[in-house]
């Protein structure tokens, strides 16, 4: 059995590049484990009548440790060049006549060892599954909520998460199936280079895309695992800390940017996005002039009609167009529309409220 080993041991530093640039103390693992195995197999032939699990007698020699060194590919390799190993000395071990019975001993064992490698790797590989899928869960549960601690970035290195920008994706879960649906769009997200991490939360889905710097067009393969309703795009950001979930609207198109949905981010309490609307809405508005703001309100209160604004402020209805137009030039947002009207009217809303505290 020593002989044995240590011919293994030799044939593997000599025929595998990878094996010689292993650390000391994995060799040495290696070679107790290549050791037990050639135990076990003399032990295997000679009492069949009580033969043990062989996962157990050869690979529970190693600590855990050597399952991360060592692949299950690299594993096989290690197993065929200790076949070869004991198959070339068949007829020296045998008894006179008994090489053939032998043989076919090395055969079956060799199988046992296969099966047994399989299940380890297997056990591991399950358990690594496991634990990536609830540190998964922890990093999405934790952007939803708002709550990016220091130990962000170290969760998501754990699951090997090393992209920029970042983007975040709302929508509603499809079928009754988290786990397929996250495969799914992972397998998706590889093909198109991105990184991704998903989580589902009740009825919501909600994805994290990394390496993208347009988060609209990167969704767009992604749209179909979502389920009915809108599909909301955050705006790419540096990293995991600042990325942040957004609101929706039910009419809202598939998929639609988080800019797009400021007055209902306003009304669901998302403080940065109340600031923006004054900032980039409320005061150019104001900047133009107190009757801008006098006018658009007085339009969409009277169900955006020009007439009924004119008479209402004594002006001529060309003065409402302009101060429309005007209002559009500085803002971006047309009142003559529902949805910007909307908007400019959340603005304005919050506009007088924070005027009114100071």
């Amino acid at each position: 059995m020593g002989a044995l080993g240590t011919a293994a041991m030799a044939s593997m530093e000599q025929r595998l590049p990878w094996f010689r640039a292993l650390p000391a103390e994995n060799r040495s693992w290696i070679g107790l484990v290549a050791q037990a195995g050639i135990a076990a197999f003399v032990d295997w032939v000679k009492h069949p009548q009580r033969r043990p699990a062989v996962a157990g007698e050869v690979f529970g020699t190693a600590p855990r440790e050597l399952a991360r060194a060592v692949s299950l590919q690299q594993t096989v390799e290690m197993v065929r060049i200790t076949i070869d190993v004991v198959e070339a000395q068949v007829d020296q071990l045998a008894a006179p006549g008994g090489e053939a019975e032998l043989r076919e001993a090395v055969l079956r064992y060799t199988r046992e060892i296969a099966f047994g490698a399989a299940q380890v790797y297997a056990r591991t590989a399950e358990a690594r599954g496991a634990w990536d899928a609830r540190l998964e869960a922890l990093v999405v549960d934790s952007l939803v909520r708002g709550e990016a601690s220091d130990g962000l970035h170290s969760w998501a290195a754990a699951l090997s998460w090393s992209s920029s920008p970042v983007a975040v994706i709302a929508g509603t879960a499809d079928g009754d199936d988290p786990e397929a649906i996250i495969d799914d769009l992972r397998a998706l997200a590889r093909r198109s280079r991105l990184d991704l991490l998903a989580g589902v939360q009740g009825s919501r889905l909600v994805v994290v895309l990394g390496g993208s710097d347009d988060p609209l067009a990167a969704v767009q393969p992604l749209v179909g695992r979502f389920g009915p309703g809108p599909v909301v795009v955050g705006h790419a950001v540096p990293d995991l800390q600042a990325a942040a979930p957004s609101a929706a609207w039910p009419d809202a198109p598939r998929p639609v940017l988080a800019a797009d949905l400021l007055p209902e981010r306003a009304l669901d309490g998302d403080e940065a996005a109340r600031a923006e609307l004054l900032a980039d809405v409320y005061e150019p508005m104001l900047s133009g002039g107190a009757a801008l703001v006098e006018t658009v309100t007085t339009y969409l209160e009277q169900g955006f009609s020009l007439e009924a604004a004119a008479r209402l402020l004594f002006v001529h209805p060309n003065t409402v167009r302009y101060r429309l137009r005007r209002v559009s030039e500085l803002t971006g947002l047309p009142a003559t529309t529902g949805r910007s009207g909307f908007t400019l009217w959340v603005a304005i809303i919050l506009g007088r409220l924070v005027h009114k505290r100071t």
